[in-house]
């Protein structure tokens, strides 16, 4: 079956792979996820990305999650902003801070796949994928 939105399935495994305290979770690979895992870990909210073969022998990104010394999750929340029903594009000027600079976007833009710091910092937008906090 086909999947309509696969940033969403995304974000949903890794929201759920925190919730239940798993270590990491395994996701099917393509340029655009592994792309927001990286931003996800540039900017410290999971740690590891490798490319690993899933059983079906697929090819997959195993992101290994964070925690705090508490054991809490270093991501509070992640959401899906633009949708394939209602995508949402912002310039560099109107590229929105998140919990006023204590969190993220993850922008996708013509210099690749960007959070908000770096695409005010190279001066572009872009399609707004995701929020994180």
């Amino acid at each position: 079956m086909s999947m309509s939105d696969p940033i969403a399935d995304l974000l949903t495994r890794i929201r759920n792979g925190l919730q239940v305290r798993r270590q990491f979770v395994e996701v099917g690979a393509s340029h655009v996820k592994r792309s927001v895992a990286e931003v996800l870990s540039r900017e410290g909210y999971v740690g590891d990305i490798r490319d690993i073969t899933a059983r079906t022998g697929h090819p997959s990104l195993r992101i290994f999650l964070r925690y705090d010394e508490d054991g809490q999750p270093v991501i509070q929340r992640i959401g899906r902003v633009s949708k394939p029903g209602r995508r949402v594009y912002s310039g560099v000027r109107d590229i929105p801070r998140v919990l006023n600079g204590l969190g993220i976007s993850v922008l996708t833009t013509s210099q690749g796949v960007l959070s908000d710091r770096e695409a005010r910092d190279q001066g572009v937008g872009g399609e707004i994928l995701c929020e994180v906090w």
